[in-house]
């Protein structure tokens, strides 16, 4: 059996794949979240304006920090 290799932080890799998946699985609801707003930009439902979008994105993003804590992603 090959053996496992560390990173020097001493956690495994398939360990931090593994937690980036359940990030990434956790993050969906969000994903949809910006999904539907575009969607709706592009209907005509919702104005189509950079501030707005720009608010939207930054209150959805706080809203995924809150929630997710340490696991949310960071755009910056």
């Amino acid at each position: 059996m090959a053996p496992v290799m560390q990173s020097t932080s001493g956690i495994s890799p398939t360990f931090v794949e593994m937690a980036r998946v359940g990030s990434d699985y956790m993050a969906l609801p969000f994903d949809m979240a910006r999904e539907q707003y575009a969607k709706s930009v592009r209907a005509g439902l919702v104005e189509r304006s950079l501030i707005a979008s720009a608010r939207f994105e930054r209150a959805l993003s706080a809203l995924e920090q809150v929630t997710l804590g340490f696991m949310a992603r960071s755009y910056q």
